[in-house]
């Protein structure tokens, strides 16, 4: 166990974007609630997978909705405490512990919220290893947990507590009411014993947003690029590197869709690149091949900078790099590629894992 400082909090929320693939929400908005709720109640403690008890509590927390919302809707907090307060009430029990449900922007930091305010520890797990557009498309549903009961809050006061019957059901209503209700809810789902979190979640997810996120903020003051940082630490892959020449965004049924178009620079001058997204760039396309795919990280950073770009953020003239990051074992099987690989999202091609290397360099 230990406490998270300031500078803590900051490498976790952008570690948290690069890991969120472009979803997740923006990591500066997560970063400063997070902040302001720990001066304002207290430190949150983060705790590893190993030291819960096997009986404890513990539910995942975050926001739905389509991360194009959350730009304009900001998130107050008392979403996520009227969701909390009301899955305490359903369960009849005291919640021990908070986790993040995916590891993005604001979705990383909206727990250490919670936490701060309700002086219960966060824990150093996740359920997906990096972000996903749906919202049971968890390791949790690949081991056949269920996400009963499960709260949507918005800020109006609304609470809405459903019990699926399965998760694609779960998705559906879900996603619903979470456009009724504008477009963004808070949600808290998926209550499990301790035990079930030891065995079935992806540990140490905020340790490794944090890793990235300190690499990134020291990478001034080194003679290497963050990219081959973390290409030789993280067994990252560069995919391309090329400017932004045009961006295709609308918000449908509750999810941020469209593509982004790269022409390349530096080594990769002459060659294109195309990027698909759902909410996360979930495939990368050029040359008349799929490059990479989803369930694998597909992550956009600033090409001066390192600062990771969001699907929401991109834009007209952006100088970019496009690294690969491998999936969690997990999602590699058959039925991890049937919850989340491209043929999930409708792409008209088969899951292709990030090759070991590619030509080119930053």
């Amino acid at each position: 166990m230990r406490e998270l400082s300031r500078e803590s909090v900051s490498d976790i929320a952008v570690g948290s974007a690069v890991l969120g693939t472009g979803g997740g929400g923006d990591p500066s908005l997560g970063q400063w609630m997070a902040i302001h709720a720990i001066e304002e109640y207290g430190p949150v403690r983060l705790i590893t997978v190993d030291e819960l008890d096997r009986d404890s509590l513990v539910v995942p927390a975050g926001m739905m909705g389509a991360p194009t919302v959350l730009v304009e809707k900001i998130p107050g907090g008392q979403e996520l405490v009227n969701a909390y307060q009301r899955m305490e009430t359903l369960l009849g029990k005291t919640i021990e512990a908070i986790m993040p449900v995916e590891a993005g922007g604001v979705n990383s930091l909206l727990p250490l919220v919670l936490a701060a305010q309700k002086g219960i520890p966060v824990v150093d797990a996740d359920s997906m290893g990096r972000a996903f557009p749906e919202v049971h498309m968890t390791v949790f549903h690949l081991n056949g947990l269920s996400p009963e009961p499960a709260v949507l809050a918005d800020e109006k006061g609304n609470t809405a507590v459903l019990y699926p019957a399965d998760g694609d059901w779960y998705e559906g209503l879900a996603r619903e009411l979470t456009v009724r209700m504008g477009g963004s809810v808070a949600v808290l789902d998926y209550p499990l014993r301790g035990e079930q979190v030891k065995q079935s979640a992806i540990p140490g997810t905020l340790s490794l947003a944090e890793r990235v996120g300190s690499m990134l903020r020291q990478f001034h003051s080194r003679e290497n690029s963050p990219v081959q940082s973390m290409i030789e630490q993280l067994e990252a892959v560069l995919l391309f590197q090329g400017k932004v020449v045009d961006v295709e965004r609308r918000t449908e049924s509750g999810f941020a869709k469209g593509k982004v178009c790269l022409t390349g620079t530096g080594s990769y001058r002459e060659r294109e690149c195309e990027l698909l997204f759902q909410n996360e760039f979930l495939a990368a396309q050029g040359e008349g091949k799929v490059i990479a795919t989803t369930p694998d990280l597909i992550c956009v950073l600033d090409e001066e900078t390192g600062t990771p770009v969001t699907t929401e953020k991109i834009r007209y003239g952006m100088r970019t790099v496009v690294i690969g990051l491998p999936c969690h074992p997990k999602w590699r099987t058959v039925d991890g590629l049937n919850l989340v690989g491209p043929r999930r999202f409708g792409y008209p091609f088969d899951y292709v894992p990030i090759p070991k290397t590619i030509q080119g360099s930053v």
